[in-house]
């Protein structure tokens, strides 16, 4: 097989170069976002700002760059992960750089919620989507390695964080993050490549053509708003991920609440990284073997009981673990959705499909932090944002069930 401008292929298979890239964008990327929660601790204190008062902006910021995701994943279709990755990289060096002058709210609700999100929307469905192109059989695999960035950045970003905020302060130490991570991901962009055709190659490093099905074939966004798996996904998706930023937002406050200080706070946001990264790797390969709907079934209901832990447990050693179990369910969650996409839809399509999804299912998180923030300024806790959290991943593990059904019923009229 040649490349399509008459090239010999390359020699060595380029889909695992890629899924190294992805790790490194999403390393950076998500280490950066998952450090506001010990940024916003301090913010809000040196400038007198109340809890809902810091979380807003950063609400507004998950809603933009969510609901962007289904313009960046069309893009990425269009013009190629490369471009629409780099371009990124800028508008985050930007955005949370700026994030460090700011002296009022509407300072952070312009450079984080609107220029930073702007840039995020780039990270998480690009990568994953460009992922899920070069892969078929390993496909739950490769993503999940890829993923993994997320929660290792999720796990050093934040003890960073703090150790250079006791050192220079939150304005010092979230430009200098700003920075490096801007450089990194435009480094990491020019290793994103489209899809394995344009290379001369196969997806999994195949020598010979797999089945047509499993090439460059799948159905468009504008064919799939009757269909009920299409639905279900983002029924599913749209429970899980309204409380998904809660902790990530609200856990080192909930900390400090309880007298049990700053470290431990953020040590909370890197338990959430260790079980992230356990959840991602686990999750793509056992989702191989066993099937995403009844994977997805065991991370919804792990969720449930994580908040059900952070809203009964008040010890250290009990929120590490509510930390932990949140980590690993959360990080199974994000990795089947790209995965279980091209299963479903196909390859030709999948970053505008996974990004109408991330943008119809993720925006409505925006009200997650905000609320859980609201719910705090007028109770003095966070215990019914937790529980109502839990409610919420119970609904999630309900409309799996149905889509585990429909799969099943659809598979059977296939076979007869």
């Amino acid at each position: 097989m040649s490349t399509p401008a008459g090239l010999p292929a390359p020699a060595k298979f380029l889909g695992w170069r890629v899924v190294g890239a992805a790790f490194a964008v999403m390393f950076f990327a998500y280490g950066l976002q998952f450090s506001f929660g010990v940024i916003a601790t301090g913010m809000g204190e040196d400038l007198g700002w109340s809890r809902a008062q810091t979380a807003l902006p950063y609400s507004l910021y998950v809603f933009l760059y969510s609901a962007l995701s289904a313009v960046t994943g069309h893009a990425t279709d269009r013009f190629g992960p490369r471009a629409v990755i780099g371009a990124g990289a800028l508008l985050i060096g930007l955005g949370w750089g700026g994030s460090a002058f700011v002296h009022e709210p509407w300072h952070l609700t312009l450079s984080l919620g609107l220029v930073a999100a702007i840039g995020m929307s780039v990270a998480w469905v690009p990568c994953n989507a460009t992922v899920a192109r070069w892969f078929t059989r390993r496909r739950g695999t490769a993503v999940a390695l890829a993923s993994t960035g997320a929660s290792l950045g999720n796990f050093l970003g934040p003890a960073l964080t703090a150790v250079m905020m006791q050192a220079w302060g939150w304005r010092v130490a979230l430009a200098t993050l700003a920075i490096v991570s801007a450089l990194a991901i435009l480094v990491a962009s020019r290793f994103m490549l489209r899809d394995p055709e344009s290379f001369g190659q196969w997806p999994d490093g195949d020598e010979v053509s797999p089945a047509p099905h499993l090439l460059a074939g799948g159905l468009r966004v504008s064919a799939l708003w009757g269909d009920l798996r299409f639905q279900l996904v983002i029924l599913i998706y749209f429970f899980t991920w309204l409380a998904i930023f809660v902790p990530f937002m609200h856990a080192p406050s909930h900390a400090r609440d309880l007298g049990l200080g700053d470290f431990v706070g953020a040590s909370l946001l890197s338990a959430i990284g260790i079980g992230g990264m356990a959840g991602r790797l686990f999750t793509g390969s056992i989702s191989d073997r066993l099937g995403r709907a009844p994977t997805l079934l065991a991370i919804c209901l792990l969720q449930a009981v994580s908040f059900l832990l952070f809203a009964s447990l008040r010890e250290t050693s009990g929120l590490w673990l509510a930390a932990l179990v949140f980590g690993v369910s959360y990080g199974g969650g994000v990795v089947l959705l790209p995965a279980l996409c091209g299963d479903l839809f196909g390859r030709a399509h999948v970053a505008s499909v996974v990004g109408v999804i991330f943008a119809v299912a993720g925006a409505p998180a925006a009200l997650g932090p905000w609320f859980a923030g609201w719910l705090y300024d007028i109770s003095g806790h966070y215990q019914g944002a937790f529980l109502l959290s839990a409610a919420m991943n119970g609904c999630a593990f309900l409309g799996t069930l149905l889509l585990a059904w429909h799969l099943r019923q659809r598979s059977l009229r296939d076979a007869t």
